[in-house]
């Protein structure tokens, strides 16, 4: 089966949320067969950053519905935005 990678921007609740937390919380809370493949810090203001995540998931009807509502209901998270969703094969920028 097709893999593809959501590339998704997480906003936090409060600008001291502690990312590297948020991370962990993330690996535990999504569904299985989910993967948060790499992740990345992404500045936005004021010394607030983003988590810039990578997703890994499976190409089938309801995933990423899936996927966006875990992220969602994941303490610490204030507004999710995504980013692109390619196939696993294709290089991101």
């Amino acid at each position: 089966m097709t893999r593809l990678v959501a590339r998704i921007k997480i906003l936090p609740a409060e600008a001291d949320t502690d990312l590297d937390k948020l991370v962990n919380t993330l690996n535990d809370k999504i569904p299985k067969g989910m993967e948060l493949k790499t992740h990345a810090r992404e500045p936005i203001a004021f010394g607030v950053n983003a988590l810039l995540g990578d997703f890994l998931i499976d190409d089938r009807e309801g995933q990423m519905d899936m996927l966006e509502e875990s992220i969602k209901n994941t303490e610490g998270v204030g507004e999710i935005d995504v980013v692109s969703v390619s196939r696993q094969s294709v290089r991101m920028k």
